[in-house]
C-alpha cells in the first residue's frame, strides 16, 4: 500500500516527507563514518581507493536524494534530481571496481580487463538512458545489477574459493541491499509514517554498515597482496 507522508513545518519552514528525508541522511551518516573511517586504514591499493570512494559518494549522493530530493524538491524542478541519481550511479561504478580488484589474484588476467571495460560501458549506457528518459527506474536497475549481478556474484566466488570473512560480510550486505530495493519497488510501506522509501532506507543503513565491516576485512585480506602492486 502506498502512504504519502504528511509534510511538517518546523520554524515554519515546510519539509516534505520528513521521515524519508532523515532516514536518508541516516545512510548518508553511515557512509561518511565509513569514508573516514577507512581513509585511516594504512593501506595503498586499488581497492582501497575504490572502497573510500564509494562510501563518499554514496554519502553525498544519499544527502542530495534527502535534502533536495524529497525535503525541499517543492521549491525547486524535477531536475534537481540528477545530481543524486549520477552521483549514486557512479557510487555503484566504484563499488563494482573495488569487487573487480578484488578477486583479480583468482581470476584470469584477461577477464579482469574485460570486466573493468564492462564496468565502464555499463555506467555509461545506463547513465545515458536515465538521462535521456529521466526515469528513475533506470538507476534503481543500474544499483540491482551492480550490488546483486556484479558485487554479490564476484563475493560469491572469492567466498566459495577463499572463505574470507570479508566477503562474506559483503554477501550479507548485498541481502540487506536486495531486500530493500524489493520493498521499495513493490511499494510496500506500513503507515504514512513508515512508508515505503522509510522501510528501504533503513535497510541501506544496515547494508552499508555491513559492507564497511566487510570493507575492513577485505583491505587487510591475504588475497589482496598478491595484487598489491598491480
Amino acid at each position: 500500500m502506498v502512504f504519502e507522508q504528511p509534510s511538517i513545518y518546523p520554524a515554519g519552514i515546510r519539509i516534505d516527507e520528513p521521515i524519508t528525508t532523515l532516514t536518508g541522511l541516516m545512510v548518508s551518516a553511515v557512509c561518511f563514518f565509513a569514508f573516514v573511517k577507512l581513509t585511516k586504514i594504512p593501506v595503498h591499493n586499488k581497492v582501497h581507493l575504490f572502497l573510500r570512494y564509494y562510501f563518499l559518494s554514496m554519502g553525498v549522493a544519499t544527502a542530495i536524494g534527502g535534502i533536495i530530493g524529497h525535503a525541499f524538491l517543492y521549491a525547486l524542478s524535477f531536475g534537481w534530481k540528477l545530481p543524486g541519481w549520477i552521483t549514486s550511479m557512479l557510487s555503484i561504478m566504484l563499488v563494482e571496481r573495488a569487487a573487480i580488484e578484488y578477486t583479480r589474484p583468482l581470476i584470469n588476467r584477461k577477464l579482469g580487463k574485460a570486466l573493468k571495460w564492462i564496468n565502464l560501458l555499463e555506467l555509461a549506457t545506463f547513465m545515458t538512458i536515465t538521462l535521456s528518459t529521466l526515469n528513475f527506474f533506470f538507476v534503481e536497475l543500474h544499483t540491482g545489477y551492480g550490488i546483486i549481478g556484479v558485487v554479490g556474484s564476484i563475493n560469491l566466488y572469492i567466498w566459495y574459493k577463499r572463505r574470507t570473512k570479508g566477503s562474506k560480510l559483503f554477501l550479507v550486505a548485498v541481502f540487506f541491499s536486495g531486500i530493500s530495493g524489493l520493498i521499495y519497488m513493490n511499494e510496500w510501506g506500513i503507515s504514512k509514517w513508515l512508508t515505503h522509501s522509510d522501510i528501504s532506507h533503513l535497510l541501506l543503513v544496515g547494508g552499508a554498515l555491513f559492507f564497511y565491516l566487510g570493507a575492513k576485512r577485505i583491505l587487510t585480506d591475504p588475497v589482496l597482496q598478491e595484487a598489491k602492486n598491480n
